[in-house]
């Protein structure tokens, strides 16, 4: 149905994006016993809690520079095989020190696997750091730094995701003043597991550029008017919503009723394999289910080229090949 469309992403996590095929061979090396996050070539994962577990036992077998080269370069090559042109990764540098792997060499490794995609397709990608909002305000903070003195060409956002229901929004006010004052566009999770108010919040607080899903503004249609007022862009990704049970069906979704109030919505994938999806799979359901035409999708994807963060020149090409 979309096959013959041009494709843009901008909200999945990379360890989100780990196809279960890759991840099953990052096991077998390390010797790690992955069989209960994995089973049938499908991760396994019962609610929000559990999703967040099973997504950091599958981060452990990706443990080199090497490993994340070959994890990027493979989701990037499946993306360009579905025609995208664009995709922006989110990334964290915690996770890299976690692992005891390190910021750097961590990052090094993304960025290898974009280079290599890239001379393969051309496909553009640039990364989003984000701070975990259920390791406090300090750890957001060392990440807005981070991004901020990394002055990586590749690293263009930042961003806040983890446990939504941690924290308000205000105590991580000052790593969005970190990542604003180093010229990052600014991105931030909210309006998925928690209501309308976060994202209301996250409005007040950051008034960042996008909101990573937002959807449950629709909770509140005088915050929907704000958005579409302000223009804020929301990263929609209707297969994950349904998947940790936002919304009970896909009927019951606001991606139409947003963009019939003008909202600015574009359409992602956040986790794929983990939500039994894809960035093509979620192009399918505009059309099929959410019935856009292509041209409404066409204009959902010309938004995200509009609200990526990159420069100018990158943008105007990828506006050409739209």
């Amino acid at each position: 149905m979309t096959s013959h469309l041009k494709k843009v992403e901008l909200h999945c996590h990379l360890e989100g994006a780990a196809p279960p095929v890759l991840t099953e061979a990052q096991a077998r090396k390390y010797g790690v016993d992955i069989s209960g996050e994995l089973r049938d070539g499908a991760y396994v994962w019962h609610d929000f809690a559990s999703f967040l577990e099973c997504y950091d036992k599958v981060s452990e077998v990706y443990r080199t520079e090497e490993d994340y080269a070959l994890l990027t370069e493979t989701y990037l090559d499946e993306l360009a095989g579905i025609d995208t042109i664009y995709s922006e990764l989110i990334v964290s540098p915690d996770h890299g020190k976690r692992i005891g792997l390190g910021a750097d060499a961590y990052i090094s490794g993304v960025c290898e696997g974009i280079r290599r995609a890239k001379a393969k397709s051309g496909i553009e990608a640039r990364l989003i750091v984000t701070g975990e909002r259920h390791f406090g305000p300090e750890s957001v903070i060392g990440a807005a730094e981070y991004a901020a003195r990394a002055g990586n060409p590749l690293i263009t956002g930042f961003n806040l995701a983890g446990e939504e229901r941690m924290g308000r929004v205000a105590d991580y006010i000052r790593a969005f003043d970190i990542a604003r004052d180093a010229g990052l566009g600014l991105t931030i999770h909210a309006g998925e597991v928690c209501g309308a108010f976060s994202v209301a919040d996250a409005l007040d607080a950051v008034r960042p550029a996008r909101i990573g899903h937002g959807v449950r503004a629709i909770e509140d249609l005088d915050l929907v008017k704000r958005l579409a007022d302000l223009g804020t862009v929301l990263e929609v990704c209707p297969g994950s919503n349904i998947a940790l049970r936002v919304f009970p069906d896909f009927t019951s979704h606001p991606l139409r009723r947003l963009k019939e109030a003008g909202v600015r919505v574009t359409i992602s994938s956040d986790d794929p394999p983990f939500f039994h999806t894809s960035l093509e799979r979620e192009y399918e359901l505009a059309a099929v289910v959410f019935g856009f035409t292509d041209a409404e999708i066409n204009a959902m994807t010309r938004t995200a080229i509009e609200a990526a963060f990159v420069d100018e020149e990158t943008r105007q090409a990828l506006l050409a090949r739209l």
